[in-house]
């Protein structure tokens, strides 16, 4: 461990004193187009919306969650429903959907069979491995609590929410994501909550100073509502989950609005910290401090707030490392007249809000940002960003202020420097249609070297884009296998390619509400190989691997280096 902490501090000391070089700026050459795919999927699906959205908790679902549930290799895809006021209090349900990858570039609905159609009224979904058998088991946060999904290995998911002890959760769920925190090698579960709210005693539409938006009556809230306290939960390591939320210090004492939350080593440490995103009011960052105990620090690290001190939306949070620094920097999506918010990582847990100076705040001020991801859309190995928009009132548009309802996507391009251009106008026209967005994932699909996004909307169907066209460059694709965790969540890989290097972590959850595939994708752009792999495992343990030949997809062991893929992954259907 002492040589872990060493060789990770090292990391860390190179991080803070690199900085991309002007002369590595670069001018856009041809871009690759992103084309909307969907139909040609034949995944069809369509989130429930009422109208008027007269209530808030009827503008906050549509998560997205790449799941490989098979482990066949290929990433399926499921899809969160949610059904309006009307329709839960008359006890009708709206439908979730999963789809089964084909291999062939399309897609089957196998939401029946797999017995995850009616979840709840469904927020967001996250992947994980709660009792570390290998099988990715999927968890669903709820207007309501949570339900967890236990993978049988058979094609069929199993509710094991009461006997994981998850039962107790009945407050209105919204973002969750697994990670090992203890180092005991079973993933732990943190469940943000929103508003405490009450189907039976609603808030009437436009009554009060917090339900008009610019002389337009709208629902009531966020504003004015009060938040819930959020929870965390201990693997025990036997199925089973027990709430540590006070112990660990991490319960939310203020009840804040919370949203998206995701797990990460931001420091190069090897001990995870966990951001939570809270809607209108100060993020919270927690540092460990050991012992199962973590000390917030939102404040010390200039996370908290806006670059002007006032507290934003928060909304989606993205971690990736777009600077080559060796750390993941974080973006937050906000609603309009903010801005998508980038908080440069300087290491030792303290960040630099650079939205204006990285050209980002500008271009995202009249649009209400949802889920967002670091992207490497043209495999230059530099970090672009992408986000889906939307705005939660539909009688917006009668404000005529410059704000829609229905709000097209936004692609900037990395430019090397600490910089981004807007490119959206110049990446075809799937992703500047008018949509009502929400959650959004990255994955390739297909497995060719070319990842899609996948983007739910609030209201009709998903859309997924796939870059085409382009300069011809290189990739590689990376899925870990810990030898305590078996999805090696919070596994961090240094990719050295010639002059250029890479950090990526495997993580649960990110974007808005969403799950991205866990596979970790590295554009290469020139180089044919990859000299040099640094795998920083969650145990503790380092591993180094040298001349991987581009554009393949590599299985990596902890300990065992590369190996066939079916040597990580379970093969048979598991006695229960």
């Amino acid at each position: 461990m002492v040589g872990l902490a060493l060789a990770l501090g090292g990391l860390c000391l190179l991080a803070q004193n690199s900085k991309p070089s002007p002369a590595s700026a670069r001018e856009p050459g041809p871009l690759p187009q992103l084309i909307d795919i969907t139909s040609s999927t034949r995944i069809r699906f369509n989130h429930h919306a009422s109208p008027d959205k007269k209530y808030l908790v009827e503008s906050m679902s549509g998560g997205v969650a790449l799941i490989d549930y098979d482990r066949d290799g290929w990433p399926d895809v499921y899809f969160t429903n949610a059904p309006d006021v009307d329709m839960q209090l008359a006890g009708k349900k709206a439908r979730s959907a999963l789809f089964h990858n084909n291999r062939d570039r399309t897609f089957t609905e196998v939401t029946d069979k797999a017995g995850v159609a009616h979840p709840c009224w469904a927020n967001g979904a996250v992947v994980g491995d709660y009792n570390n058998d290998g099988w990715p088991d999927l968890l669903v946060t709820c207007f309501g609590g949570v339900v967890m999904y236990r993978n049988n290995g058979d094609g069929v998911f199993v509710d094991v929410t009461r006997e994981a002890g998850l039962a107790g959760d009945t407050m209105w769920a919204m973002g969750a994501a697994f990670g090992d925190y203890d180092g005991d090698g079973f993933e732990d579960l943190f469940v943000s909550h929103y508003a405490a709210y009450e189907l039976h005693d609603l808030p009437a539409f436009g009554s009060m100073v917090n339900c008009v938006y610019h002389t337009i009556k709208v629902q009531c809230g966020p504003a004015g509502l009060e938040g819930s306290p959020d929870s965390l939960y201990h693997n025990n390591g036997d199925g089973t989950y027990t709430d540590v939320s006070k112990e660990a210090g991490v319960e939310d004492t203020k009840n804040l609005l919370g949203l998206t939350a995701v797990w990460s080593d931001l420091d190069n440490d090897g001990k995870l910290e966990l951001f939570v995103a809270n809607d209108g009011a100060q993020n919270y960052l927690y540092r460990s401090e050991g012992k199962g105990h973590f000390r917030e620090i939102g404040f010390e690290a200039d996370v908290a707030l806006a670059e002007n001190g006032n507290a934003l939306a928060n909304m989606g949070v993205a971690l990736g490392d777009y600077l080559h620094n060796g750390l993941p920097s974080i973006a937050i999506t906000h609603f309009s007249e903010q801005y998508l918010q980038v908080l440069r990582n300087d290491g030792g847990l303290r960040f630099t809000d650079v939205s204006n100076t990285s050209n980002i705040a500008r271009a995202t001020k009249h649009v209400v940002g949802w889920g967002d991801a670091f992207y490497d859309f043209d495999n230059d190995g530099w970090l672009d960003l992408i986000a889906v928009n939307g705005h939660v009132y539909p009688q917006v548009d009668e404000a005529k202020i410059g704000v829609s309802y229905r709000e097209p996507g936004q692609l900037f391009l990395n430019l090397r420097d600490g910089t981004f251009r807007d490119v959206s106008s110049q990446v075809g026209p799937a992703l500047k249609v008018p949509r009502v967005g929400r959650g959004l994932a990255i994955g390739d699909l297909f497995n060719d070297g070319v990842q899609e996004v996948v983007a739910e909307n609030l209201e009709g169907q998903p859309v997924i884009f796939r870059p085409e066209g382009g300069a011809r460059n290189h990739w590689i694709s990376l899925e870990l296998a810990g030898a305590g965790d078996k999805l090696a969540l919070n596994a961090r890989v240094k990719i050295t390619a010639g002059e250029l290097v890479q950090t990526d972590e495997v993580r649960s959850s990110g974007s808005y509400l969403s799950q991205s595939d866990l596979r970790l994708h590295f554009g290469l752009a020139a180089h044919r190989r990859a000299d040099k792999l640094e795998i920083f495992w969650p145990s503790g343990a380092r591993e180094t691997l040298t001349g991987l030949d581009a554009d393949h997809a590599y299985c990596i062991g902890e300990g065992a280096g590369v190996v066939p893929c079916g040597a990580i992954r379970p093969t048979r259907i598991l006695v229960r």
